[in-house]
């Protein structure tokens, strides 16, 4: 297994300086940093070059993490919209070549996160497979992973459990999608968590790792053990990626409802150090 993390563990904004973070990821002991997809479009080319050279040097790889704005769902009654969010995450991947990312996770089948105005799972169910289809193709011929993430019902009605990924999945009916799965969405939607682990399979494309708390893996009650059982029983060789939230405040602090300091006033040292220590208790239960 690959282990990484999420470029924002250290602030509380949808932002950071990659290069800068790329050397505290590395010096942490990680092989992956998991970039904000949306920024790739933002950036230069010789800002992407620079980005492709510091984690190459630093032995990084990269991963892509989207949750599409409404005005990007692929699967709303608009047509115009699913294009928009179809050309979208189209030119997102177009630009992951550039910096040799090969795969991109998230809620990339309709938006997030949801506000449930619109209901009927049915029909956003098709369009969104129809459209995760569209974009399936373009996948395969960049050789790039898609990988939907199952999320609680609280950010969005359409994939929830691990069972629905799959199913969802096989309706698309391409190689290059797979599936998202999240111990802190998993913690609140599946039975059991390791059963949803080997109900996921040859579909598991990637696992983020978090604790029901949002803290990092090893500082609240999930069964590590047992997850970690699962994985080598389904064969998983795959990126294991951490997701902790533990600042409040920010636009982060907001979307994913940090309301109070997780952290235990942490600094960036006492972070990074914590960070370290994670890794270690992941590597030895997985």
């Amino acid at each position: 297994m690959k282990f990484g993390v999420l470029y924002s563990y250290w602030g509380n904004e949808w932002r950071c300086d990659y290069i800068e973070t790329a050397g505290k990821i590395q010096k942490a002991g990680f092989d992956i940093m998991e970039v904000g997809a949306g920024h790739l479009l933002e950036m230069s080319d010789l800002q992407l070059l620079e980005l492709k050279n510091t984690c190459s040097e630093l032995g990084l790889q990269i991963t892509a993490n989207i949750g599409p704005a409404k005005e990007k769902d692929v699967a709303s009654k608009d047509p115009s919209v699913r294009e928009a969010g179809i050309s979208y995450l189209t030119d997102i991947m177009k630009n992951m070549v550039k910096i040799g990312a090969k795969k991109i996770v998230g809620v990339m089948y309709t938006y997030w996160p949801n506000d449930f105005s619109d209901l009927n799972k049915d029909e956003i169910w098709s369009r969104g497979v129809e459209s995760v289809g569209k974009m399936a193709k373009t996948a395969e011929e960049l050789g790039i992973e898609m990988c939907l993430e199952v999320v609680n019902r609280f950010e969005t009605h359409i994939l929830n459990t691990c069972e629905e990924g799959v199913k969802f999945c096989r309706e698309v009916g391409s190689p290059n999608v797979k599936l998202l799965l999240d111990t802190f969405h998993m913690n609140i939607e599946e039975d059991n968590i390791a059963k949803a682990v080997r109900c996921a399979g040859n579909y598991m494309g990637e696992l983020h790792v978090g604790e029901g708390n949002r803290k990092l893996p090893g500082q609240g009650a999930l069964p590590w053990g047992e997850i970690g059982k699962a994985l080598q029983e389904i064969g998983y060789e795959g990126s294991v990626v951490m997701e902790p939230f533990v600042k409040m405040g920010g636009q982060i602090g907001k979307d994913i409802k940090v309301w109070r300091d997780l952290s235990n006033g942490a600094d960036e040292e006492k972070l990074s150090r914590e960070l370290a220590d994670s890794l270690a208790f992941l590597k030895s239960k997985f």
